[in-house]
């Protein structure tokens, strides 16, 4: 498992568990067909880039499109 995911740090970024899987799931897909790494991708599977990707504010959701409430 990906200690990274344990920590509530990646949770709290994004706003909560629901809007970090979803986050996660997108940009799982774009990678799997096809989308170039937003980091260096070294050995690290593709879900462990998408968390790199977030933790290093990549990637996020895009509150103003979705109509979501950002969080604090």
């Amino acid at each position: 498992m990906i200690e990274a995911l344990k920590s509530d740090e990646i949770v709290n970024k994004v706003g909560g568990r629901f809007k970090l899987t979803a986050l996660i799931q997108k940009r799982w897909l774009e990678l799997m067909d096809g989308a170039r790494p937003l980091v260096e991708r070294g050995n690290m599977t593709d879900l462990e880039v998408v968390v790199q990707e977030i933790l290093q504010d990549k990637i996020a959701i895009d509150y103003e499109a979705s109509g979501l409430n950002q969080p604090e």
